[in-house]
């Protein structure tokens, strides 16, 4: 059981940056791939990007490559999504997931856990 609480989202400007967590609970953590969706108002959840279970491995929406960066600390149980360069389309709510190494990362039905989400809203 993996329980998994997002935070870090808020109101900011285009062009600037935050930095999302996911905190998990949960010895079995560190055995699962993480990823962060996102769904804009009216809008079905994406997949913005994905990490394995030791973080040598990213993968990455394609028109997302660039400006955002996942990472994850084990000893922490915690997941981040930077976001830099944000733009009024980014605006969404953003999700993390936890998903058993193996499976397709960017595919929502493939993953076991997710969190409440968190805010983002970029302003022109």
């Amino acid at each position: 059981q993996v329980q998994l609480v997002e935070s870090g989202g808020g109101l900011v400007q285009a062009g600037d940056s935050l930095r999302l967590s996911c905190a998990a609970s949960g010895r079995s953590f560190r055995f699962y791939g993480m990823g962060w969706f996102r769904q804009a108002p009216g809008k079905e959840r994406e997949f913005v990007a994905a990490i394995n279970w030791s973080g040598g491995s990213t993968e990455y929406a394609d028109s997302l490559k660039g400006r955002f960066t996942i990472s994850r600390d084990n000893a922490k149980n915690t997941v981040y999504l930077q976001l830099n360069s944000l733009k009024p389309e980014d605006t969404a709510v953003y999700y993390c997931g936890a998903v058993q190494d193996g499976r397709n990362y960017d595919r929502q039905s493939n993953y076991d856990y997710w969190g409440q989400g968190t805010q983002v809203t970029v302003s022109s």
